[in-house]
C-alpha cells in the first residue's frame, strides 16, 4: 500500500544540546514516521523547541503551565492534514531515559502519536478512545522496527 504524500518543515530552536536532537531526528526518518501514521496527504511543520517555549505554549493554549512532550495543533483534517508538531527537546530526552528509550525511538512514538491526533485520534475522550489510538500507535511503530512504547 502506498504511503501517503507530506509536505515536511522540521524546525530546531536554538538550546542546548540541539545537536543531539538533530541527529536522532534525521529528516528522513521523521518524513518516514509520520507518512506511516498518516491517513491522508498531510502537510505539517514539526518544531524541536526547549522547556521554556514548551512551557509557553502548553500555557497559551492548553492553559496547563508546564513544558509537556508534543503539542499538536491541527488546522484542518480534509482534504489534506495540516498540522504543526511541536515537540519539546527536554522532556522528551528526560522521558527516553526514564522509560530506558532510544531518543529516536521516543521521537518516534511521539511524531506518531501527535500525527494520529492532527488526524482526530484523541485518547483524553474515554477509555475506548484510549485503548484504540493507543493499539493504532503500537502498530504502526512496529511496522517501523519499533517496539511496542507502552509495555
Amino acid at each position: 500500500m502506498p504511503l501517503n504524500t507530506l509536505q515536511l518543515s522540521l524546525q530546531f530552536a536554538r538550546f542546548a544540546d540541539a545537536a543531539t536532537h538533530r541527529a536522532a531526528l534525521p529528516r528522513h526518518q521523521v518524513a518516514r514516521w509520520i507518512r506511516h501514521a498518516l491517513a491522508l496527504d498531510a502537510e505539517i511543520t514539526v518544531r524541536i523547541v526547549d522547556a521554556e517555549e514548551g512551557q509557553a505554549l502548553n500555557r497559551d493554549y492548553r492553559h496547563k503551565d508546564y513544558a509537556t512532550n508534543v503539542l499538536t495543533f491541527d488546522y484542518a483534517q480534509a482534504p489534506v492534514v495540516t498540522a504543526d508538531l511541536v515537540l519539546c527537546a527536554p522532556v522528551v530526552a528526560k522521558e527516553a531515559r526514564e522509560q530506558r528509550k532510544t531518543l529516536q525511538a521516543h521521537y518516534a512514538h511521539l511524531l506518531v502519536h501527535g500525527t494520529l491526533h492532527a488526524q482526530g485520534w484523541d485518547h483524553e475522550t474515554g477509555e475506548a478512545d484510549a485503548a484504540a489510538m493507543e493499539a493504532r500507535e503500537v502498530e504502526i511503530l512496529a511496522g517501523l522496527g519499533f517496539t511496542n512504547p507502552y509495555a
